[in-house]
This record gives structure tokens, C-alpha cells and sequence, in this order.
């Protein structure tokens, strides 16, 4: 099979070289590489999108229509700022895209450690390997969402450890992140198994306790009062649109909005926290 990896990041690279174990002819874009490649990439049998969620646009109408004739899979995880949209409704409505998504840090990846993902839309042949394990699944909405929003609960996550608040609010937090994550999946035709598996808890897990998780960081210099990693930290430009696109749906996001509020500079955390713990506690 042929696949193609537009993007060569640290994530893009690491999907490359899974492709590649798993027996395939793999052609990786970058920025700086020509026209020519870029059209090897795009024509494969399975084309990954691997650029940054705010690069989606621009690598969206790059895409031509009379080259672009095998499975697109979106491996960025992130809402498109001002619209909210998901990467897969970035692109012309003439293109159909799967996603990949799960508790994967690029680098384990890359190395070849034991990891597990889950691949909505397209065939895991694709990257497949001994691995690397690949679950099935038809919900293309629910992986995308699980992948944008767990990076908003991770800084949060964060902002706890550097606050010094302790391990149970770190773990009510994550808790209740992952029950909002489960309102706005479901409320947009997702499914609430989704969000229990590897795109919705089990990338949580990784990405809201690890050290290694830029979005975990960023929220922990948050949180001590000091200038955030210069690392891209996805969860800073998802959290407005996620807020955005929870109001459409008529869902109710307090986490989410309030990590809007602190990296937005509408709030603080102290006065952030104090409005979330003012919150009625419903039912479970």
C-alpha cells in the first residue's frame, strides 16, 4: 500500500516511520519540500493530514480534487480557532476523512515502543504493526473531539500540579473533564464508548499526568506564575472554540471554559478555580 504523511513534524515523522514498519510505501511531505512531493504524498492510497489543527486550513486548499483520490486520515488534534470546526470539516466538502487518535507521544512512537491508537474511517493496514496496535472504529466525530478537548483538560490538569493542589482535585478534575468531553461527544452524534477507550480516556490518562505532554507543561508553568514552554501547546488554541462549538450543541463545558478564560487573560486562576468550586454539585 501506499501511503502518504503531509506534515513532518515529530508526529508526522514517527507515522512515517509506523507506515514504513508496516510494510508500506511511504512518501513524507514537508513545508520545504517541492510541488512534486507534496503531489506523491497526496496521491496515496492513504493520505494522513499530520500539519499542526491552525495549519489545517492552509494545507486544506493545497489539496486538489484531481489528485487526491485515496483515504485522507486526520492525525491533528485540535478545533479550528473563530469557527470551531474539526479538522475533517476544514476540508472542501468534496473530501470525506477518517482520524487517527489515541495516547501516543510522538517519540515513543517513533522509537517503536508498544503503543495502541484508534483509526476511524480508514483501513488500519495502513499502519499496523507489532507494535504499533490499531482499533477500528466508525466514529470519526467522537475521535476528534476526544483528541481537541483532552489537551484543554490537560492544562488544567497542569495548572493543579503547579498550584500544588494534590492528587485528588488533579484526579476530580480529570474525572469531570472527561464527563464533559462525554456530554459534547454525545450531544454531536458521537459515542459514549469512544470516549471510554483509547481516543477519549485513555489519551486523557497520558496527556493530563505526564511531564512529556506539552499541554500538561504548559498548564504546570501556569499554574507556578511562569512563562509557559515555547512548545506548541494544542489545548491553548482549542479551548475558545470548544467553548464556541459547546454552545451550539447546548452543552455545558466549566472546565473547558474556564482554561478558555486564564489563557485568554479573562481571569485568573485564583478567581477561575473559585467559580468552578461555586458551581452546584448535581448529580454523577
Amino acid at each position: 500500500m501506499k501511503v502518504g504523511v503531509l506534515g513532518a513534524g515529530a508526529w508526522g515523522q514517527a507515522l512515517a516511520k509506523t507506515a514504513a514498519r508496516a510494510g508500506n510505501t511511504v512518501t513524507l511531505w514537508s513545508r520545504t519540500d517541492g510541488v512534486r512531493r507534496f503531489e506523491a504524498a497526496a496521491a496515496a492510497e492513504v493520505v494522513m493530514l499530520a500539519v499542526p489543527a491552525q495549519a489545517m486550513v492552509e494545507l486544506a486548499d493545497r489539496l486538489d480534487p484531481g489528485i487526491v483520490c485515496g483515504t485522507l486520515v486526520v492525525a491533528a488534534k485540535g478545533l479550528e480557532c473563530g469557527t470551531g470546526r474539526l479538522m475533517s470539516e476544514v476540508l472542501p466538502p468534496r473530501f470525506v476523512a477518517g482520524a487517527l487518535s489515541g495516547p501516543n507521544f510522538a517519540a515513543e512512537v517513533a522509537a517503536g515502543l508498544p503503543t495502541a491508537a484508534v483509526l476511524a474511517g480508514a483501513p488500519q493496514a495502513a499502519f499496523a504493526t507489532t507494535s504499533f496496535r490499531v482499533y477500528e472504529s466508525r466514529d470519526v466525530v467522537g475521535v476528534q473531539l476526544c483528541g481537541a478537548l483532552k489537551n484543554v483538560i490537560a492544562i488544567a490538569a497542569g495548572i493543579t500540579e503547579g498550584r500544588r493542589l494534590g492528587e485528588n482535585a488533579r484526579a476530580a478534575l480529570v474525572t469531570r473533564g472527561l464527563a464533559e468531553l462525554r456530554r459534547l461527544v454525545i450531544a454531536e452524534g458521537g459515542e459514549a464508548e469512544t470516549v471510554a477507550g483509547l481516543a477519549g480516556l485513555g489519551d486523557l490518562m497520558l496527556t493530563a499526568t505526564s511531564s512529556t505532554s506539552r499541554n500538561y507543561a504548559y498548564g504546570v508553568a501556569l499554574g507556578r506564575g511562569e512563562p509557559p514552554p515555547g512548545a506548541l501547546a494544542e489545548g491553548v488554541s482549542t479551548a475558545e472554540p470548544a467553548c464556541l462549538r459547546a454552545g451550539r450543541a447546548g452543552v455545558e463545558l466549566p472546565i473547558v471554559a474556564a482554561v478558555a478564560d486564564i489563557v485568554a487573560d479573562r481571569a485568573d486562576i485564583d478567581t477561575a478555580m473559585t467559580r468552578l468550586l461555586a458551581r452546584p454539585a448535581g448529580r454523577e
